[in-house]
Order: structure tokens, then C-alpha cells, then sequence
């Protein structure tokens, strides 16, 4: 059997960026770009063919802890292998239409990366379509990733623009969405050392799963050190605040349109459906700012550092 050989060129963008000088460089090469924040790698942007979505994959603390799980790119001894598609930082939904774009592991239905359209000054732009089953585009993504860093932490702001196509587009109630990250064993409730908190005050999977808040933290402890990666939700983006599908096994998702399935989990009476939709060429705008900081922090810093973002 003959194997291809692609050779390609790598490109890399530099740029100063943020705080305290720190460079961080865009690496392009095939179906992939590096982030790296002071010459270390930080995570990489990943989108070939074979990706059902585009993930961020792996992803690291700024001393260098791996914190997302390996599984199924990387085969590590005694690891959980649980739901292959829970794969790195990814933003997806399982019910666009007739299509689900959450549970799938080959394509189609696909989003598909199709340009990137920035790197510079520490911001990743890109564009996608999400194609579902019979080859139509249902919707366009432009997302701008804008990374920067703090002392002891890496920030990215996830903007994120959904736009409807040639149909009326229904996300249809479910818990498996939305923006979402698959952390090591090392970190989750069930495996590790990992435990959520959100902004209500509320501790641990059960008093959170279902419910709303404008952020969320999971923070645990690997090497001698706390780590802690918290999720904070716009409150200009679509049905703030959102619900948190935060599962002790180690999926940390935001996901503001899965109302009846978490009211149903969470056994209110009388559950009603949200059914978020858009028309042709209508537009939403999803962001979402994710922190992953080493050193513990307390939820009053947490809710400050929201504030921040949510002035923003």
C-alpha cells in the first residue's frame, strides 16, 4: 500500500499580546493550528475531515498539566474511554432540525471548518457550516477565539455567531449541548480530585446539573498543584443564564437551550419546551469566556472576575 507523503508549509504568526509581555504565536500547518503562549504549547485548533466538529485539543495549565482527556486520540492506560465524541473544548448540539450534530462520531452530519479568516494579536477567527445529513448547509459559524493570558492563567473569549441558512432552524430541547470541555480523569468528581461550583453558591454534580448560572468552575488538584478551569456565560448572549449539563465523570458543559430535558432531570412540575429558533438569515450571538488558572480561587474572585467579563 503506497502512503501519501504531504509536505507543507508551516506558517507562524507572532504577535505580543495581553499582559506582562507574554508572546503568543499562531503555528499553521495542515488541519491544524498551534497556540502557543511564551514558546509552549497551550492547545491547538484542530479540523480535518475525519473531525466531526473543530476542537480545541489538548489543552494545558500554563505550567503544563495536561487537562484534557486523551481518549480517543490518545490511548492512555486506565483512562476512562467513555462517549468518543466528548473531545477537547468543542461547540455543538445535538438537535438542529433533523440533524445531531452532539452524539456523532463519523460524518456526516459535520461542522465543517471551512476558512480561518484571523490570526493576529492573539485572535483565532474562524468559519464554519454546520451540514447536516442530506449535504445542506443548516447554519454558518463565525467564531473569534481571543486568547490571552493573566498571572497564573490563560483566558480565551469564545464569540460565537449561529446564522440560519436557506430554513427555519429549531434547536430542539436536549441536555447535549452546548460549549463544553472533556477534562482528564484526574479532574472529574467520579475519577479525581475535581469539584464544581457555580455562582448561586451550589457544590458538586448534584446540586448543579440542570440548573442555571451564570458561571461555573471545576477545580482540582494534579502534581501538588490546584488547577481549575471555570466557564462564564455573557449576559447578552441568548437565554442567560445558562443551564450546566456538568457531569461527574468529567463533560463540563455550558448549555443555555436544553430547558425540558433539565427541567425534567430536575423534576419541576409542568416542564415547558424552549424550541430556540431562528429564521432564515437570523442570526445569535453565543459567548462564552473560559479561564484556566493554576492556584486556588475563591467564588468572590470568581464572581469579580465575571463581572469583569459581563461589563465587557
Amino acid at each position: 500500500m503506497l502512503k501519501k507523503i504531504i509536505l507543507s508549509c508551516v506558517i507562524v504568526f507572532s504577535m505580543a499580546h495581553c499582559a506582562m509581555g507574554v508572546d503568543i504565536k499562531f503555528v499553521q500547518d495542515t488541519n491544524k493550528i498551534d497556540i502557543l503562549i511564551g514558546g509552549n504549547l497551550f492547545t491547538t485548533y484542530r479540523y480535518g475531515s475525519e473531525l466531526t466538529k473543530p476542537i480545541l485539543y489538548p489543552v494545558k495549565s500554563p505550567s503544563g498539566i495536561v487537562l484534557t482527556r486523551g481518549f480517543p486520540f490518545e490511548i492512555v492506560p486506565g483512562e476512562s474511554n467513555d462517549h468518543p465524541h466528548h473531545t477537547g473544548i468543542f461547540f455543538s448540539y445535538d438537535k438542529v432540525n433533523n440533524d445531531g450534530f452532539w452524539n456523532n462520531t463519523t460524518s456526516p452530519p459535520q461542522i465543517k471548518h471551512i476558512k480561518t479568516t484571523k490570526m493576529e494579536n492573539g485572535q483565532l477567527s474562524t468559519i464554519s457550516h454546520w451540514v447536516g445529513k442530506s449535504g445542506k448547509t443548516l447554519l454558518e459559524e463565525k467564531r473569534d477565539m481571543i486568547f490571552s493570558t493573566e498571572p497564573n492563567q490563560y483566558v480565551i473569549d469564545f464569540n460565537i455567531t449561529l446564522t440560519a441558512q436557506d430554513e427555519k432552524i429549531v434547536f430542539g430541547d436536549t441536555k447535549e449541548g452546548m460549549f463544553a470541555i472533556r477534562v482528564a480523569d484526574w479532574m472529574s468528581e467520579e475519577k479525581g480530585t475535581g469539584k464544581y461550583l457555580d455562582s448561586d453558591g451550589n457544590i458538586g454534580e448534584p446540586n448543579i446539573w440542570g440548573k442555571k448560572a451564570a458561571w461555573a468552575r471545576l477545580e482540582g488538584t494534579k502534581d501538588g498543584k490546584t488547577i481549575g478551569i471555570a466557564i462564564f456565560y455573557h449576559p447578552e448572549s441568548p437565554c442567560y443564564p445558562t443551564y450546566w449539563h456538568a457531569r461527574g465523570y468529567g463533560l463540563f458543559s455550558a448549555n443555555p437551550l436544553g430547558q425540558l430535558d433539565f427541567l425534567k432531570g430536575r423534576n419541576v412540575e409542568n416542564p415547558q419546551p424552549l424550541n430556540f429558533t431562528l429564521q432564515p438569515g437570523q442570526n445569535a450571538v453565543f459567548r462564552f469566556r473560559m479561564i484556566i488558572y493554576e492556584g486556588k480561587k475563591s467564588a468572590k474572585q470568581l464572581e469579580q472576575a465575571f463581572r469583569r467579563f459581563a461589563a465587557d
